[in-house]
């Protein structure tokens, strides 16, 4: 492919995912005071507890 070629085709993906500014973009807010979703893995905030390696195991990350 050719520079000219890449630089057509580069054009062309541009003008595809250019955003049409005829349209309005208009931030909206989101509701006050609503609720945050609450995590999947919530587990109603109690903390797990602290289960050691046994002896000569050690953690690594």
């Amino acid at each position: 492919m050719s520079e000219v070629e890449f630089d057509l085709l580069l054009d062309a993906v541009q003008t595809a995912i250019a955003p049409d500014f005829e349209e309005e973009f208009v931030a909206q807010s989101l509701p006050l005071r609503q609720p945050l979703p609450r995590a999947a893995n919530d587990n109603d905030r109690k903390a797990w507890p602290l289960i050691p390696f046994p002896e000569g195991w050690h953690a690594a990350s």
